[in-house]
């Protein structure tokens, strides 16, 4: 079975400790964080630790580490990492807005040796509204570093809109140590803000959009956990409750992995 995770973008407009209590409410058996480190203070992560302990829920992953455009690791980077540690996190999500291959390495370089004192691997994610946009290019960092904390995260939704569903059974699976998971429209157009919406609000529940999934799946290894980023106005709307929006999407993605749903 898959560990099925909740993405802290299914309650985007709720706290960390909200979240942690969805989690166990709907029964997840881990879940993500987003770590503002100007607003995630100690008693934030004492509580999240003892509500995620009083649920027995894991923490899948913190984000996000945004590298700015001069490629430069900061404190606020570290602190994201330094909160993962804590909270037992097995992953750290890492964006970049820097054009740089070189600076790009080094700065991935000096946050995986970070990542790796916690026991967390540091996952390179590609976008298209970033400067990483496509899953060879992100595969291409982490292999040039080689540190054994690398990894890449893949979002389908992003998968998709590189057109590489083809290339991730070429990927070393060692470096794939899980996947965002959601369904979505067919296609976007090709402007930034087009992009942003698609990914901030018009996600779908998987089966429910025209995405590939089956096939993603089986290019995976079976035991990679799935954070299920389902960012979506219309379950927001439809499911104002935190509780209610975490079970409907743990329970529509649970079937949907069981067969029930069409592909």
């Amino acid at each position: 079975m898959r560990t099925l995770s909740l993405a802290a973008g299914v309650l985007p407009e709720f706290e960390p400790t909200v979240l942690a209590e969805a989690a166990v409410e709907a029964g997840f058996p881990a879940v993500g964080f987003t770590v503002r480190p100007e607003t995630w203070t100690d008693a934030v992560t004492a509580t999240v630790q003892s509500t995620l302990r009083a649920g027995n829920v894991d923490v899948l992953d913190v984000e996000v580490i945004w590298i700015g455009e001069d490629g430069q690791v900061t404190d606020g980077h570290r602190r994201i990492l330094d909160v993962g540690g804590e909270l037992g996190a097995r992953n750290a999500l890492i964006v970049t807005s820097c054009t740089d291959f070189g600076r790009n390495c080094r700065a991935f370089e000096q946050l995986a040796e970070h990542a790796h004192r916690y026991g967390i691997r540091a996952c390179l994610e590609f976008l298209r509204i970033c400067a990483v946009t496509h899953l060879t290019q992100a595969l291409a960092i982490v292999e040039t570093v080689g540190h054994p904390a690398g990894g890449v995260l893949i979002d389908t939704l992003h998968l998709a809109r590189c057109a590489q569903f083809d290339k991730v059974s070429n990927a070393d699976p060692a470096r794939l140590p899980y996947v965002q998971f959601c369904d979505g429209n067919a296609e976007c157009a090709d402007d930034y803000q087009s992009l942003l919406e698609d990914a901030v609000d018009l996600r779908a529940l998987p089966g429910e959009g025209a995405l590939p999934l089956r096939g993603v799946l089986s290019a995976l290894a079976p035991d990679v956990p799935l954070s299920l980023e389902i960012r979506s106005r219309a379950l927001r709307e439809a499911y104002p409750e935190p509780v209610a929006r975490a079970r409907h999407v743990l329970e529509c993605t649970r079937r949907y992995l069981e067969g029930t749903v069409p592909a």
